[in-house]
């Protein structure tokens, strides 16, 4: 049977829109293409990235009570995913406003039923937590709510540090793997941006000098940065149009070969296979790619 993932973690209602670039201050742009809205939210994305995958995954966040969390919970029971530890709050579903500029995207984000995602709802999954082989977790949902995930994980506990700000010592210490960009690294690490593997290596250890921590640098691949080992793991080919849930569909298939017993590195390339095929399609969601496609 299928190891068990559980995404601690947010559910947005996207709304993506196409420009040609971003609007100066005071000025209007017109989209370039059609616009698409439908489920995301770095967790659901996860969640629903390990499910196409064919892992059994269970889902603990918030939406509201709305067509918007309708739409979410309809997203997740048609991709399998568990979502009893979803919660219905008298807030509304958290919104994205994504701007598609160049195959790159601009994020605006709206919590809201994200930030009642606390310490208590994550509790009130702890038996699913203790029982997974993994658990994984972002930070578009509150501090509180991450650290309770570290503390009841029983088993691999991954941390996407996205967006990024900083996180709790204790939250750092317990993850088993962290999985930032180079821009999340530096935030974490309150350091410049590092350019070239020798400069990722330097601040992912001094920021976690006994730990795993792999680093995502775009098209430039990524870096596997252990406490005996740096490995570069190339990109896949890839033709951009999308890169808004890239990022999502690298730590889900990163945490689906590293439950399925893959080596990091290992686990590392299948990512960067699944992250170049969601980059080759428009959406969140609607990007992630199915097993057989990898």
């Amino acid at each position: 049977m299928d190891a068990r993932v559980v995404v601690v973690g947010s559910l947005n209602a996207d709304l993506a829109v196409p420009v040609a670039g971003l609007p100066p201050a005071g000025q209007t742009v017109a989209a370039t293409g059609e616009v698409l809205r439908g489920p995301g939210g770095k967790g659901a994305n996860q969640a629903v990235g390990l499910a196409r995958l064919g892992r059994a995954t269970a889902m603990v966040g918030a939406v509201g009570d709305d067509a918007e969390g309708r739409t979410m919970r309809a997203a997740l029971a048609a991709e399998g995913v568990d979502d009893r530890h979803v919660a219905t709050v008298d807030v509304p579903t958290g919104l994205a406003v994504v701007l598609v500029h160049g195959g790159e995207s601009t994020i605006v984000v709206a919590a809201g039923a994200n930030g009642t995602v606390d310490a208590d709802r994550v509790r009130a999954a702890r038996a699913a937590l203790a029982g997974a082989a993994a658990v994984v977790t972002q930070c578009e949902v509150p501090d509180s709510a991450i650290a309770a995930a570290a503390e009841l994980a029983g088993g691999l506990f991954v941390v996407n540090p996205a967006p990024a700000r900083a996180l709790p010592a204790a939250v750092l210490d317990r993850a088993d793997l962290l999985v930032p960009n180079r821009g999340e690294l530096a935030t974490l690490a309150g350091a410049e941006e590092p350019r070239g593997t020798d400069a990722v290596a330097d601040l992912a250890r001094a920021l976690r000098p006994s730990a795993t921590t792999v680093v995502t640098c775009g098209a430039e691949g990524a870096v596997v940065v252990g406490p005996d080992r740096v490995v570069a793991v190339p990109a896949a080919p890839a033709r951009l149009v999308d890169a808004t849930a890239a990022g999502d569909s690298f730590v889900a298939a990163l945490v689906d070969a590293l439950v399925g017993g893959a080596d990091v590195v290992e686990a590392t390339g299948w990512a960067a296979r699944a992250a170049a095929i969601t980059v080759g399609r428009p959406g969140a969601i609607a990007a992630l790619p199915r097993r057989a496609e990898l």
